[in-house]
């Protein structure tokens, strides 16, 4: 199913694609690549949206959450919004402070992506992204595919290729919330699990430090189930720099990550072949209504992103981005609720 998802202020028009399996039911727009909506079951098999956003695409374009979005070619933070490639030194926009966050702002969920193909269970987006944009060096054809599985999973994949060395690290900017997107004040009562031997600690810019410090005596111990809410106040410096959880777990087993809602139920497990995934708590999201005139704010919902570890591009000790030319870029993420 297709319906009219508004107009842009060039005149052109938005849409949104239902794709449908089993008991899961998901809409996605080609304004951003944007999931818009994921219906999920709970244990009494009563339905609801467990994904932030809005009701047009207006809303999406007013906001800077990059809720539901797909964010490339790089996602999270490049320290200096500059980094070097092939012996080039190659200079991005500085759009958070002096750094570069999510490739700039014009950022690919600003972008009205082409539907390739659309069936009932699944639906595959493509942008082309010329040389030199955002400051990323090569043109590059860029796919999503949403698809609907049996075992109430979602999967999307990420595929891409450039006719120059390139950075591709694509994730998705949903923000979860499992007891319902319309119950923004239970979000942080969620339980977390990340099996992760170690996190990413960040600055006092949110930048990595290139360190992989041990979850163990630190409040981003995930390995037994723990509320959100527990730690997310802790005395701890890189917790008190950004208001909560915006750092990255490493990928250390399947599932990388577990997200459950006691009162529903409803349990999300995170698989990925990325070498991280970044826990952001919402910690700066905007006080803004959002879906069926929902009031947001901070902490209304957790974005967990699959990705590579951010600032990789400037630590060369890390799994790097980079991907050489007229090679094929390919990765996948899968959430499965029960």
């Amino acid at each position: 199913m297709k319906t009219h998802f508004g107009t842009l202020p060039s005149g052109t028009d938005t849409y949104l694609y239902t794709i449908r399996s089993g008991k899961l039911l998901a809409r996605i727009s080609d304004y951003g690549a944007t999931l818009v909506q994921l219906l999920v079951p709970d244990s009494r098999g009563e339905l609801a949206d467990v994904v932030l956003g809005f009701d047009d695409c207006n809303g999406y374009r007013a906001c800077s959450a990059l809720l539901g979005a797909t964010v490339g070619r790089n996602c999270n933070r490049i320290a200096g919004a500059k980094f070097k490639l092939g012996g080039k030194q190659y200079h991005l926009e500085a759009n958070n402070g002096k750094n570069n966050l999510h490739g700039s702002t014009d950022h690919y969920g600003f972008r009205l992506w082409k539907v390739e193909s659309h069936t009932e269970s699944q639906i595959v987006l493509f942008l082309h992204s010329p040389h030199g944009d955002q400051g990323f060096p090569g043109n590059a054809d860029i796919r999503v595919t949403y698809s609907l599985e049996k075992g109430d999973t979602l999967r999307i994949r990420y595929d891409a290729v450039s006719d120059r060395d390139t950075v591709f690290n694509l994730t998705n900017h949903s923000y979860f919330n499992l007891a319902g997107h319309q119950n923004p004040q239970r979000a942080l009562d969620q339980t977390m699990i990340f099996p992760a031997r170690v996190f990413c600690p960040t600055d006092s810019e949110n930048i990595t430090t290139g360190e992989e410090r041990s979850v163990v005596g630190t409040p981003f111990d995930f390995r037994e189930p723990k509320p959100i809410r527990r730690d997310i106040d802790a005395d701890y410096e890189t917790m008190k720099h950004q208001r909560g959880y915006d750092h990255t777990f490493e990928v250390f087993c399947d599932p990388a990550a577990i997200l459950c809602d006691p009162a529903s139920g409803r349990t999300m497990a995170i698989c990925t072949d990325c070498p991280g995934v970044h826990l952001y708590s919402g910690n700066f999201i905007d006080e803004q209504l959002g879906k069926e005139g929902v009031k947001y704010g901070p902490y209304a919902g957790m974005a967990l992103e699959t990705q590579f570890y951010p600032n990789s591009v400037n630590y060369p000790h890390w799994k790097q981005p980079f991907t050489p030319a007229n090679t094929p870029y390919h990765s996948e993420t899968t959430y499965t609720f029960k």
